[in-house]
């Protein structure tokens, strides 16, 4: 539902208020700073050992049998230090047993000696002595320059985090968003108050204050946001709801009220919390309860939306996946008065998804995006994408210059099933019965005039499935009975095969088994599709133990009721499966046939089926066949009727365009 990442531009300013980051030490910085510590301190000892190189040690004793002797001719004296030289050059030291007197001095003179003395340097022994301290206050200092500036500074952990776009330089537009229309038109009213304000204020209205944006993830909430601050052109705050809760008491509230007041400095401007369950989840959350960073948080965030001193000029626009999360507070009028729900998008949304992102792709002609479209039911904008984005790395791993309808159905088998796992070694048994399984499920669908049509047929493994039948879905907004009964006979088809053609069944069944009882379920208990239970809701879903509620508010179910709900699913089931063998048993020769040519082919397509059916079946049978048929064709004609007309049309336009 996005357009193709687009980077962010490099003009892009911060907030205002915050001062400007100073750059953080490099590496080569850091080695720099620590070879000059070990340099000085290797000069340091180098200064003490200086001009020592050849001086030798000496005892007392042995110094006054050498004065003594008359072979000393210079002495210097330095507090109990003695330095001196004999008469062959030779350089010693020694140290007196006690204090020099004049009587010491007078006995050296008597001797011949030249005595000096040399006042001490106390200036080295101080520094070696503070060297360590000088060492550890650089330190210090070089960890501190690190630090400062970052979420680590303990003066500026309230600060504004949020990061600024300035005149709606997000790159982002309308015309990148696509598939949900409904939301772009509510949230064209903003953008209408944001460029001219006065035009609602003249009649007494009030834009609303707080929009909060709803929507399963992938769906294109935080595009929206960043669309409407590209189109209205205005300052554009982003900030995440994780960004406020820190460790610390206090930060959060501290931030939000920094982060309005940086707002309205700049009004009229947007403020768009992504993820805002994360801080406003709802008070009294947990077992446990009390009074915690995020609570403190969260009413900040209420005050500042609508309390003494209103913020008409700055709209919050928040996205969360978890509605049934938030706090009710957040959500009342004055606060978040509108609800826009982002929700998946249909076959109409999902074909303008994928023309975005094909934009700038060089497609082959035998490409039906409309196909692709109708094949991806359930898809989300972000699955598109991905969807896209795997069918063009496919395509370029094979060498295509451009990317054709095969890479678009690897793509979609490799997203919603896994990778082809076609190293792995899979006896001719089991393969052989995948493929009368999987014909199972084709041959029931064939037969029955509420389901989807086949679209195709494969038994290469993929994930944790040893094969698939996919069909051409429709998007319905409500499902009727006779279409839910026939979609768990299909289901069970898979299962019936085995039975009836091997004589025997295996683990393979057991998702479509799953799946079939949680639909048989809903049935009964949800939408009132039992004779025994009535148009009647069982039982009710567990309430959310961590938000704060009760653990066992569970709407009660009584023995009784509990045993016929559990009759009634068990019936449904028994009886769809009773009705796949009933198709499958009156048409073995069909079964035989087509898993041969399963198995020989591995994928089967809607033609290679129809064909062969087609010609074991008479009267009504064919009929209904045929009709199927026709239906799983009209869809891929109504498809290229489509393009083909967009094609026209936009060869139409192309002249206009360019003469403009």
């Amino acid at each position: 539902m996005e357009n193709p990442r687009k980077p962010q531009n490099n003009n892009n300013q911060n907030n205002n208020n915050q001062n400007k980051k100073p750059p953080r030490m490099k590496r080569s910085q850091t080695i720099t700073f620590w070879l000059v510590i070990i340099l000085l301190v290797i000069v340091m000892f180098q200064i003490t050992n200086l001009g020592q190189g050849n001086v030798k040690e000496a005892t007392f004793s042995q110094f006054q049998q050498l004065y003594k002797s008359g072979r000393v001719e210079e002495a210097q004296i330095s507090d109990k230090q003695v330095s001196f030289k004999t008469e062959d050059g030779q350089q010693y030291t020694t140290y007196l047993p006690f204090q020099p007197d004049s009587d010491f001095t007078n006995q050296l003179t008597d001797a011949g000696v030249n005595v000096s003395s040399q006042k001490p340097s106390q200036f080295l022994a101080i520094f070696l002595n503070f060297l360590p301290f000088l060492i550890f206050i650089g330190f210090w200092i070089f960890m501190m320059r690190g630090m400062r500036g970052g979420a680590n500074q303990a003066l500026n952990f309230g600060k504004n985090t949020a990061r600024l776009f300035m005149g709606g330089k997000t790159n982002v537009t309308f015309k990148d968003v696509a598939g949900v229309d409904e939301a772009k038109e509510e949230l064209e009213e903003i953008i209408e108050f944001l460029k001219a304000p006065k035009k609602f204020q003249s009649l007494g209205g009030r834009i609303p204050r707080g929009v909060m944006l709803l929507g399963r993830p992938g769906t294109g909430k935080t595009l929206l946001a960043k669309a409407v601050a590209g189109e209205a052109k205005v300052p554009f705050y982003n900030i995440s709801g994780s960004d406020f809760v820190e460790m610390f008491v206090g930060v959060g509230a501290s931030r939000v009220r920094n982060m309005f007041r940086d707002a309205k400095k700049n009004a009229p401007c947007i403020l768009f919390i992504d993820e805002i369950d994360a801080v406003g989840r709802h008070r009294g959350a947990g077992l446990g309860g009390g009074h915690d960073e995020r609570e403190q948080t969260l009413n900040q965030l209420l005050v500042e939306m609508d309390g003494f001193e209103p913020n008409d000029s700055v709209i919050v626009i928040a996205a969360t996946n978890r509605p049934d999360v938030l706090d009710p507070a957040l959500l009342r009028p004055g606060r978040f008065d509108r609800q826009v729900v982002v929700d998946l998008p249909d076959i109409k949304g999902r074909f303008e998804i994928l023309k975005v992102h094909t934009k700038k792709l060089p497609l082959a002609k035998d490409v039906s995006l409309q196909l692709v479209a109708r094949g991806t039911p359930g898809f989300s904008g972000a699955d598109l994408a991905n969807l896209v984005n795997e069918a063009a790395l496919l395509a370029a791993r094979r060498s295509k210059k451009k990317i054709e309808n095969a890479d678009f159905e690897e793509a979609k088998d490799k997203v919603t099933l896994g990778k082809a796992r076609k190293s792995r070694v899979i006896t001719e048994e089991d393969k052989r019965s995948t493929a009368i399984h999987e014909i199972g499920h084709v041959l029931c669908s064939v037969f029955l005039d509420k389901t989807e049509p086949i679209h195709k047929v494969t038994i290469i493994p993929r994930g944790f499935t040893g094969g698939a039948t996919h069909f051409l879905q429709t998007d319905k907004s409500k499902y009727t009975k006779t279409y839910l009964e026939q979609s768990i006979v299909g289901l069970m088809g898979g299962r019936a095969a085995e039975e009836i053609v091997l004589k025997d069944i295996s683990t393979g069944a057991s998702n479509d088994i799953q799946r079939a009882t949680d639909l048989a379920k809903q049935m009964v208990c949800k939408w009132g599709m039992s004779s025994e239970i009535g148009p009647m809701m069982i039982g009710k879903e567990n309430s959310q133990v961590f938000l704060g509620k009760e653990i066992n508010q569970q709407e009660g179910m009584s023995e009784k009721t509990a045993e016929i709900v559990d009759s009634e699913i068990h019936k449904i089931v028994l009886e769809a499966y009773k009705q796949a063998k009933q198709i499958l048993e009156t048409r073995l020769e069909i079964l035989h046939e087509l898993s041969e040519l399963l198995l020989a082919k591995e994928t089967l397509d809607a033609d290679e089926i129809y064909s062969i059916v087609l010609k074991h079946v008479e009267g009504e049978e064919k009929a209904t066949v045929e009709k199927r048929y026709n239906m799983a064709k009209q869809m891929k004609i109504d498809v290229a009727e489509k393009e083909e007309k967009k094609r026209i049309q936009d060869e139409i336009e192309k002249p206009k365009k360019e003469e403009g």
